[in-house]
């Protein structure tokens, strides 16, 4: 017959060996395993969608970093008034009073884009002009366990602003000026009043893969997008944005125009020409101009009072010239020039001017 003494203090053994052998502390309740929800929620409307950016979670309540992250849930409620938000309030895995109108899986977000941890998504189903549009979001991870629902966005579905209307573009070097007329009337026909901004898109050589350069919306009707490079192809587009308090509208891209940048500044002129005649030529010589993308140089004549005429060019690594079209006891006056090499080529000033008189 085993002794009551010995059998609490073999229970009591067993019971200290138990707790060595587990983890210290109280077991973490269920719920600060969960994902947080995601942050960000934005939504702007452009031209006939509503277009929803948010990012995703990273961590878990508890802090610790969540590493299977599964799905994204986007809910949406339509209202007619602007009163008071419905609470977001989850419950069995769904948002109440919300309609589920997206599950975006990680592994496969189409139509939603992802770039990163920032997702867009384009709604365009059922949409009501005048309408409010609430969103909400969840986040799952790989096991089911849904976050909290985020951050609430109300927006107004109202009409875009008509594209911007004869856009003009005007070269100069290295820089492109842009003007255009606001829109007269939104998409709805009403007339464009308010608050009217503007974005400019630009691409290289084509006119596909339009980006924006704007970094804000533009609160006037000219852009000047300057440190370009020189003889290459620019087109551009700009588009209206309705800047109201229920929502930021962007609408359609107004029509393409392309523009090349050119250099426009002179060479310097020549100087110190010098001529020296003898009985069937005139021989020049002069210092050449010191910018490096000079390509010619181009030599000027004249007799009596009339103005100078070209007579002939030379390489820029050349700064001498014979003239022989020429005739005994003829006085002549000269100048040379320099031209540059770019696409639409720029003559300097005249160098100084040498008259001289053949034997």
């Amino acid at each position: 017959m085993k002794r009551p003494g010995r059998t609490v203090a073999g229970l009591l053994l067993i019971g200290l060996a138990l707790t060595a052998c587990g983890k210290k502390g109280p077991p973490l309740p269920p719920e600060v395993r969960l994902p947080i929800p995601p942050a960000g929620l934005r939504a702007s409307i452009d031209e006939s969608a509503i277009l929803v950016t948010w990012t995703n979670p990273g961590t878990r309540i508890d802090g610790s970093r969540l590493r299977d992250l599964a799905e994204v849930r986007l809910y949406r409620r339509e209202d007619t008034d602007d009163g008071p938000l419905k609470p977001a309030i989850l419950s069995r895995g769904r948002i109440v009073g919300y309609e589920q109108i997206a599950a975006i899986r990680l592994d496969s977000p189409a139509p939603a884009t992802i770039r990163g941890m920032n997702v867009e998504w384009i709604d365009r189903s059922g949409l009501v002009p005048g309408h409010r549009y609430v969103y909400v979001l969840t986040a799952l991870d790989a096991q089911g366990r849904s976050s909290p629902p985020s951050e609430r966005r109300p927006i107004t579905f109202l009409a875009a602003p008509m594209p911007p209307l004869d856009l003009q573009a005007t070269a100069g070097n290295r820089q492109v000026t842009l003007n255009w007329r606001a829109p007269a009337e939104f998409t709805d026909a009403a007339p464009a009043t308010g608050e009217i901004r503007y974005i400019v898109l630009r691409s290289v050589g084509t006119e596909k893969s339009m980006e924006v350069i704007t970094p804000q919306p533009l609160d006037a009707t000219t852009y000047t997008e300057t440190g370009l490079q020189n003889d290459t192809e620019y087109h551009y587009a700009v588009r209206a944005v309705r800047v109201d308090p229920r929502a930021t509208v962007t609408g359609a891209p107004s029509a393409v125009v392309a523009a090349t940048p050119f250099e426009t500044a002179r060479p310097s002129a020549p100087r110190n020409l010098v001529g020296v005649p003898s009985a069937d030529a005139v021989r020049l010589a002069w210092s050449g101009s010191p910018e490096p993308n000079v390509a010619l140089y181009a030599i000027y004549r004249a007799t009596g009072s009339a103005a100078p005429a070209r007579i002939a060019t030379t390489p820029a690594g050349t700064t001498t010239f014979t003239d022989r079209d020429v005739r005994p006891g003829a006085t002549y006056r000269y100048t040379v020039t320099a031209i540059d090499d770019a696409r639409r080529p720029n003559e300097s000033t005249p160098s100084n001017e040498v008259t001289l008189t053949l034997p």
